[in-house]
């Protein structure tokens, strides 16, 4: 039987020990945040529908990014027992240069629309951290500034090649002027997907007051007193700034693209080339023969063509054919350290987030940037930990199972079917 008592004061003295509260509201707001997912609700909370949907939202009905997010959901983990892990080390080598960690920032257009620190804020983060930063040809901070927001640290750009085909070029020679030592050839995006929510948003650069855009700013006044007493939002590195999202695409880019303009940029370009948007094994072959330097298995995100291949599934098979030749990265899906984890496990050299990005941009500029970061880097580590790794170097196929809920139909299925 449990004998009772009355408590000491001195007992209850201990327990009733208070947490200092933080009156810094956005250090409170970003502390709170433990996963990405978190963050991405206080980004929904406090960015117009437009802008969050923008970033949150994929071609027609989604399914390229669900789907993406969800293989690495279906990942089993296989760890090993009695290693020494007290400490790890997530260092990596990419593309000719270090990385704190193995995973960098992917490039992302009309960034300072979600939030007006922009790419200054992501640059500036991944200086901090020590990783690379990736300017996209349609970001809204130039070339020069990003520079100057991450002097010493790593920043790579992407390039569209454009119909006006001088406009790609000068893009080129600024870059490498600046010292971006990797360049992004992007190649899955002759045309805009289909992003529907922008459509229905009627999004567009820069952004039209309604009616319902100002009923929706109503609850969001700090977001539109950055938007309207900060610098006009426009493109750094081109001057067409009317129109929704598809429309400044489709203007923009070029279908005929091919080979050629990749030998012409290659030419050009003085540091890394690598190819962004590959989705199948024989593509990753013949761009491997004709040397390119490195490879992303990507589906732009889910923001192009619906339906397409899953990167996560694609890799190791791109890895076993290429992999000896040439660095291959991932994105699309990321939302995780444990992901990161699990790419790298299956051959990815690196791994670029975006999204996840964005949600910490917008839930609190440049300090919502690096909580992002740490967030995947507590991750990271921890699962490192726990599979009992010291180094990104010790991770092996072995330490992971794909599960797959989607399975090819068979090829004699499929001809049974249609005779």
């Amino acid at each position: 039987m449990v004998t009772r008592q009355l408590p000491r004061p001195a007992e209850l003295l201990e327990l009733m020990q208070f947490k200092k509260p933080e009156l810094n509201l956005k250090k409170r707001r970003l502390e709170a945040a433990l996963t990405i997912e978190d963050l991405a609700r206080i980004a929904k909370r406090r960015t117009p529908k437009a802008a969050f949907d923008y970033t949150e939202g994929a071609a027609e009905g989604e399914l390229s990014q669900a789907r993406a997010r969800q293989a690495f959901q279906d990942v089993e983990f296989h760890p090993s027992i009695l290693h020494d892990v007290s400490t790890v080390d997530t260092s990596c080598e990419i593309w000719g240069g270090p990385s704190a960690l193995p995973f960098g920032i992917a490039p992302t257009g009309f960034t300072r629309l979600m939030q007006t620190e922009g790419e200054t804020a992501g640059a500036g983060a991944a200086g901090a951290a020590g990783i690379p930063f990736t300017l996209s040809t349609l970001g809204t901070t130039s070339i020069e500034n990003v520079k100057a927001a991450n002097p010493a640290g790593r920043n790579w750009f992407q390039l569209y090649v454009m119909r006006q085909r001088e406009i790609s070029y000068g893009l080129v020679e600024r870059a490498a002027a600046a010292g971006f030592d990797t360049l992004f050839f992007t190649v899955d995006t002759p045309i805009a997907g289909a992003r529907l929510r922008d459509k229905r948003n009627g999004f567009s650069i820069p952004p039209q007051l309604t009616l319902g855009t100002i009923v929706n700013a109503i609850p969001r006044p700090w977001w539109w007193y950055d938007f309207l007493t900060t610098p006009k939002l426009e493109f750094a590195s081109l001057s067409s700034t009317g129109g929704t999202v598809g429309d400044l695409l489709n203007a923009a880019m070029d279908p005929s693209i091919d080979y050629e303009d990749l030998e012409i940029i290659r030419g050009m370009w003085p540091g890394k080339l690598v190819i962004k948007g590959v989705q199948n094994v024989e593509d990753a072959k013949k761009l491997t023969d004709l040397g390119v330097d490195g490879i992303v298995l990507s589906n732009h995100g889910g923001r192009q063509l619906d339906r397409a291949p899953i990167p996560f599934h694609l890799l190791p098979g791109v890895v076993r054919e290429v992999g000896r030749d040439t660095e291959v990265a991932i994105d699309t899906g990321i939302m995780n350290g444990a992901d990161i984890v699990a790419a790298y496990a299956l051959g990815a050299k690196f791994t670029l987030i975006g999204r996840a990005y964005l949600y910490g941009l917008m839930a609190g500029g440049r300090a919502g940037v690096d909580r992002t970061i740490q967030i995947l880097t507590d991750q990271l580590v921890r699962t490192m930990k726990l599979l009992q790794v010291s180094s990104l170097a010790e991770l092996t196929p072995a330490h992971v199972t794909q599960l797959t809920r989607l399975q090819p139909v068979r090829r004699e299925d499929r001809a049974g079917i249609t005779a």
